[in-house]
């Protein structure tokens, strides 16, 4: 059981950063080029492919070479159910602080 709290600790690690999060999301129904994560998040290669190696290591996406481009995809979709649980969770402490939450 020791060994399962270790994976899911390293796995939430993803789950700690908003670049990641941000990467999750655009990564949730598709395959996506780094090329494609570049523009739609506006950050460097270097840093998009950081980010991308930590997620592959943790078995959240996986990747395919097509030609020049690299795709990325994600491992499970019920990642994304995690993440979206988690995203509620917050969304409505937010509201019940009176924060307003613009919906993603």
């Amino acid at each position: 059981m020791k060994e399962l709290y270790e994976i899911h600790a390293e796995m939430c690690k993803v789950f700690s950063n908003s670049t990641r999060l941000e990467i999750l999301n655009l990564l949730r129904d598709k395959e996506l080029s780094v090329t494609e994560l570049i523009k739609k998040t506006r950050l460097s290669q270097a840093n998009i492919s950081q980010h991308l190696s930590i997620m592959k290591s943790k078995g959240i996406v996986v990747s395919n070479r097509k030609g020049k481009n690299i795709y990325y995809r994600l491992t499970n979709p019920k990642i994304i159910k995690a993440f979206d649980i988690i995203r509620d969770v917050l969304a409505e402490k937010l509201k019940k602080n009176g924060k307003y939450v613009k919906n993603l």
